[in-house]
Protein backbone atom coordinates (compact mmCIF):
# COMPACT_ATOMS: atom_id res chain seq x y z
CA UNK A 1 0.00 0.00 0.00
CA UNK A 2 1.45 3.53 -0.92
CA UNK A 3 -0.28 6.93 0.38
CA UNK A 4 0.89 10.53 -0.34
CA UNK A 5 0.46 13.96 0.73
CA UNK A 6 1.94 17.23 -0.62
CA UNK A 7 4.05 19.08 2.13
CA UNK A 8 4.08 22.88 0.91
CA UNK A 9 6.62 23.90 3.03
CA UNK A 10 9.63 24.99 1.04
CA UNK A 11 12.76 23.13 1.39
CA UNK A 12 14.80 20.49 2.85
CA UNK A 13 16.40 21.74 5.95
CA UNK A 14 18.83 18.80 6.71
CA UNK A 15 21.89 19.84 8.26
CA UNK A 16 24.05 17.13 6.36
CA UNK A 17 26.25 20.41 4.57
CA UNK A 18 24.19 19.70 1.60
CA UNK A 19 22.30 22.45 -0.09
CA UNK A 20 18.45 22.53 0.70
CA UNK A 21 16.19 20.96 -1.55
CA UNK A 22 13.56 23.75 -3.04
CA UNK A 23 10.39 23.71 -3.94
CA UNK A 24 7.35 20.79 -2.93
CA UNK A 25 7.71 17.85 -1.54
CA UNK A 26 5.45 15.00 -1.66
CA UNK A 27 5.29 12.08 1.62
CA UNK A 28 5.01 8.62 0.05
CA UNK A 29 4.02 6.30 2.71
CA UNK A 30 5.04 2.45 1.81
CA UNK A 31 4.46 -0.64 3.78
CA UNK A 32 8.65 -2.51 3.54
CA UNK A 33 8.52 -5.80 5.06
CA UNK A 34 5.27 -4.99 7.03
CA UNK A 35 6.35 -1.78 8.67
CA UNK A 36 4.82 1.80 7.36
CA UNK A 37 7.93 3.91 5.86
CA UNK A 38 7.50 7.53 5.16
CA UNK A 39 9.79 8.94 2.53
CA UNK A 40 9.96 12.26 0.78
CA UNK A 41 9.83 12.93 -3.19
CA UNK A 42 10.93 16.23 -3.99
CA UNK A 43 9.54 18.42 -6.68
CA UNK A 44 11.39 18.43 -10.03
CA UNK A 45 11.78 20.36 -13.32
CA UNK A 46 9.48 18.70 -15.66
CA UNK A 47 10.35 17.90 -19.33
CA UNK A 48 10.00 20.25 -21.68
CA UNK A 49 10.49 20.71 -25.23
CA UNK A 50 12.30 24.01 -26.70
CA UNK A 51 14.16 25.52 -29.63
CA UNK A 52 17.97 26.85 -28.91
CA UNK A 53 19.66 29.72 -30.73
CA UNK A 54 21.15 26.67 -32.72
CA UNK A 55 17.39 25.94 -34.14
CA UNK A 56 17.44 22.21 -32.35
CA UNK A 57 15.22 20.75 -29.89
CA UNK A 58 16.36 21.37 -26.27
CA UNK A 59 14.26 18.94 -23.37
CA UNK A 60 15.13 17.66 -20.30
CA UNK A 61 17.04 15.25 -21.17
CA UNK A 62 19.18 17.50 -22.50
CA UNK A 63 20.29 18.68 -19.68
CA UNK A 64 20.95 14.59 -17.82
CA UNK A 65 23.93 14.49 -16.23
CA UNK A 66 24.18 18.62 -15.75
CA UNK A 67 23.51 21.04 -12.90
CA UNK A 68 22.42 24.13 -14.91
CA UNK A 69 21.27 27.70 -14.22
CA UNK A 70 17.85 28.38 -15.53
CA UNK A 71 16.79 32.23 -16.10
CA UNK A 72 14.47 34.45 -17.88
CA UNK A 73 14.93 37.22 -19.64
CA UNK A 74 13.72 38.70 -23.25
CA UNK A 75 16.54 40.40 -25.81
CA UNK A 76 14.71 43.85 -25.97
CA UNK A 77 14.49 44.55 -22.29
CA UNK A 78 15.17 47.39 -21.25
CA UNK A 79 15.46 47.31 -17.71
CA UNK A 80 17.02 44.42 -15.40
CA UNK A 81 18.05 42.01 -18.51
CA UNK A 82 21.31 43.60 -19.40
CA UNK A 83 22.78 43.29 -15.60
CA UNK A 84 21.35 39.58 -15.56
CA UNK A 85 23.57 39.29 -18.82
CA UNK A 86 26.35 40.73 -17.57
CA UNK A 87 26.45 37.95 -14.57
CA UNK A 88 25.04 35.24 -16.01
CA UNK A 89 28.46 36.01 -18.35
CA UNK A 90 30.32 35.94 -15.43
CA UNK A 91 29.20 32.56 -14.62
CA UNK A 92 29.46 31.20 -18.39
CA UNK A 93 33.17 32.19 -17.89
CA UNK A 94 33.42 30.71 -14.60
CA UNK A 95 32.77 27.21 -15.77
CA UNK A 96 33.52 27.66 -19.23
CA UNK A 97 34.66 23.94 -20.66
CA UNK A 98 33.05 22.04 -17.72
CA UNK A 99 31.28 19.15 -19.04
CA UNK A 100 28.60 19.33 -15.45
CA UNK A 101 27.51 22.20 -16.12
CA UNK A 102 25.77 24.50 -18.52
CA UNK A 103 23.00 27.64 -18.46
CA UNK A 104 19.81 28.24 -19.86
CA UNK A 105 18.07 31.02 -20.41
CA UNK A 106 14.37 31.20 -21.58
CA UNK A 107 12.93 33.97 -23.26
CA UNK A 108 9.91 35.45 -22.28
CA UNK A 109 9.02 37.30 -25.91
CA UNK A 110 9.49 34.34 -27.92
CA UNK A 111 7.26 36.45 -30.68
CA UNK A 112 10.32 38.91 -31.02
CA UNK A 113 13.13 36.93 -29.82
CA UNK A 114 13.24 34.48 -32.61
CA UNK A 115 15.98 31.78 -33.31
CA UNK A 116 18.14 34.15 -35.39
CA UNK A 117 17.61 37.00 -32.84
CA UNK A 118 19.05 34.76 -30.21
CA UNK A 119 21.80 33.38 -31.52
CA UNK A 120 22.87 36.97 -32.68
CA UNK A 121 22.09 37.96 -29.70
CA UNK A 122 24.55 35.23 -27.92
CA UNK A 123 27.24 36.10 -30.56
CA UNK A 124 26.78 39.62 -29.19
CA UNK A 125 27.43 38.24 -25.44
CA UNK A 126 30.71 36.09 -27.00
CA UNK A 127 28.70 33.02 -25.91
CA UNK A 128 29.78 30.67 -29.21
CA UNK A 129 29.24 27.23 -27.61
CA UNK A 130 26.08 24.60 -26.61
CA UNK A 131 27.30 24.81 -22.78
CA UNK A 132 25.22 28.61 -22.73
CA UNK A 133 21.65 27.57 -24.50
CA UNK A 134 19.25 30.86 -25.43
CA UNK A 135 15.26 29.36 -25.63
CA UNK A 136 12.47 30.08 -27.70
CA UNK A 137 9.14 28.55 -27.95
CA UNK A 138 5.61 28.37 -26.73
CA UNK A 139 4.63 31.43 -24.72
CA UNK A 140 2.28 30.18 -22.55
CA UNK A 141 4.36 26.76 -21.84
CA UNK A 142 7.58 28.92 -21.16
CA UNK A 143 5.47 31.00 -18.74
CA UNK A 144 3.72 27.85 -16.84
CA UNK A 145 7.62 26.45 -16.56
CA UNK A 146 9.06 29.68 -14.84
CA UNK A 147 5.85 30.12 -12.76
CA UNK A 148 4.80 26.48 -11.92
CA UNK A 149 8.58 24.23 -11.97
CA UNK A 150 11.07 27.18 -11.66
CA UNK A 151 9.03 29.39 -9.19
CA UNK A 152 9.39 33.06 -10.76
CA UNK A 153 7.69 35.23 -12.05
CA UNK A 154 7.24 35.53 -16.04
CA UNK A 155 3.92 36.99 -17.07
CA UNK A 156 2.75 39.64 -19.61
CA UNK A 157 2.05 43.41 -18.48
CA UNK A 158 1.29 45.94 -20.93
CA UNK A 159 1.99 48.66 -18.57
CA UNK A 160 5.30 47.26 -17.85
CA UNK A 161 8.36 48.44 -19.35
CA UNK A 162 9.22 45.96 -22.45
CA UNK A 163 5.34 44.72 -21.89
CA UNK A 164 6.42 41.80 -19.80
CA UNK A 165 7.18 41.32 -15.80
CA UNK A 166 9.56 38.61 -14.98
CA UNK A 167 11.90 37.60 -12.07
CA UNK A 168 15.63 38.29 -12.13
CA UNK A 169 16.43 35.42 -10.62
CA UNK A 170 19.29 32.43 -10.96
CA UNK A 171 17.74 29.18 -10.31
CA UNK A 172 19.92 26.49 -9.75
CA UNK A 173 19.09 22.89 -10.93
CA UNK A 174 20.98 19.91 -9.96
CA UNK A 175 21.76 16.32 -11.98
CA UNK A 176 18.13 15.33 -10.71
CA UNK A 177 16.33 18.08 -11.55
CA UNK A 178 16.05 19.76 -8.14
CA UNK A 179 16.21 22.96 -7.71
CA UNK A 180 19.10 24.00 -5.22
CA UNK A 181 19.33 27.66 -5.14
CA UNK A 182 17.51 30.65 -6.34
CA UNK A 183 19.91 33.78 -6.31
CA UNK A 184 19.45 37.30 -7.42
CA UNK A 185 20.95 37.47 -10.83
CA UNK A 186 21.17 41.46 -10.97
CA UNK A 187 23.47 41.71 -8.01
CA UNK A 188 27.31 40.65 -8.24
CA UNK A 189 27.02 39.20 -4.53
CA UNK A 190 24.02 37.04 -5.43
CA UNK A 191 25.77 35.61 -8.05
CA UNK A 192 29.28 35.15 -6.24
CA UNK A 193 26.80 32.77 -3.78
CA UNK A 194 25.60 31.04 -7.25
CA UNK A 195 28.96 29.89 -7.64
CA UNK A 196 29.77 29.29 -4.74
CA UNK A 197 27.06 27.14 -4.33
CA UNK A 198 27.69 25.60 -7.86
CA UNK A 199 30.69 24.60 -6.52
CA UNK A 200 29.16 22.70 -3.38
CA UNK A 201 27.08 20.90 -5.57
CA UNK A 202 30.00 19.58 -7.84
CA UNK A 203 31.51 18.53 -4.96
CA UNK A 204 28.74 16.68 -3.89
CA UNK A 205 29.31 13.80 -6.73
CA UNK A 206 32.46 13.60 -5.89
CA UNK A 207 33.64 10.41 -3.45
Amino acid sequence: MVSTAIILSSCDTSTNGKLPILGQREAVTKIVDGKSVTDSVYQTIPDFKFISQYGDTVTAKTLDNKIYVADFFFTSCPTICPKMKVQLKRVYERFKGNSNVMLLSHTIDPAHDSVAVLKEFAQNLGVMSRQWLFVTGDRDKIYDIGQNSYMVTAQADSSAPGGVVHSGAFILVDKAKHIRGIYDGTTEAGVDKLMNDMDRLLAEDKP
